[in-house]
């Protein structure tokens, strides 16, 4: 393989190279993570639809959503009627620091329901959950962890219903001392938040290594470090 071509393997965005009927001719590493058989064709219509009119390349700006994954543009080019090419360019979804993150092995789903149970306490919110149940034990500081999540819930708790979900963030990773880690998720969503405690949560935010991403949902988003 040229030095070209493992460079594309090793891309960070996802390429992949079409037939003229859809079939899938080859694929880089990342694009494995978003394409199966079930959606390579909706794939296949976003490189017919943003290709030039004629034979070329052709770059188009736009936020698209694929396989749980957030990209911010994409190249379309093709050279003759039997083949076709489309590259996606990936949206940097958060920031982490860079210092590995220290603590004890830890079960997530215990602190999790430990938190949920702390926050049922006294209150008629029903907590809902979401959980994909094959996350391993991590590495965390688990009292800095359990301050954040209670102060998300409570940004929460005064709505009738509160959601989690716990799941993978399928082809995103963390690189630290030089070995690639998985990246997974907690989300917390409900109808309304507590702007007062928002400000409290982002106080809290700013003195931990924890990242947070507040939307109209909150994530916490963790490194998959099992050792």
């Amino acid at each position: 393989m040229s030095l070209e071509k493992r460079l594309l393997e090793h891309d960070f965005n996802p390429f992949v190279l079409f037939s003229s009927d859809g079939k899938i001719l080859s694929l880089n590493e990342q694009a494995q993570f978003i394409i199966n058989p079930f959606n390579s064709k909706e794939l296949f219509e976003l490189a017919t639809t943003y290709a030039n009119v004629t034979f070329g390349f052709k770059t188009t700006f736009v936020d698209l959503e694929f396989s749980q994954q957030k990209f911010f543009g994409l190249t379309v080019g093709y050279e003759n009627e039997n083949e076709i090419g489309i590259k996606l360019y990936q949206t940097p979804s958060f920031k982490l620091n860079n210092k590995k993150p220290t603590g004890e092995l830890t079960n997530i789903y215990t602190l999790v329901d430990l938190c949920i149970s702390t926050n049922s306490i006294n209150s008629d919110v029903v907590f809902t959950k979401d959980f994909d149940p094959t996350i391993p034990e991590i590495i965390i500081s688990s009292n800095a962890f359990i301050k954040i999540l209670n102060k998300v819930y409570s940004c929460f708790i005064e709505n009738e219903n509160i959601n989690t979900k716990i799941y993978y963030r399928i082809g995103e990773h963390i690189i630290f001392d030089a070995k690639k880690y998985s990246l997974f998720s907690i989300e917390i969503s409900s109808a309304q938040i507590n702007q007062m405690r928002l400000k409290e949560l982002n106080s809290l935010i700013e003195t931990s290594s924890i990242h947070v991403d507040i939307k109209k949902k909150i994530t916490i988003n963790l490194p998959m470090i099992t050792e």
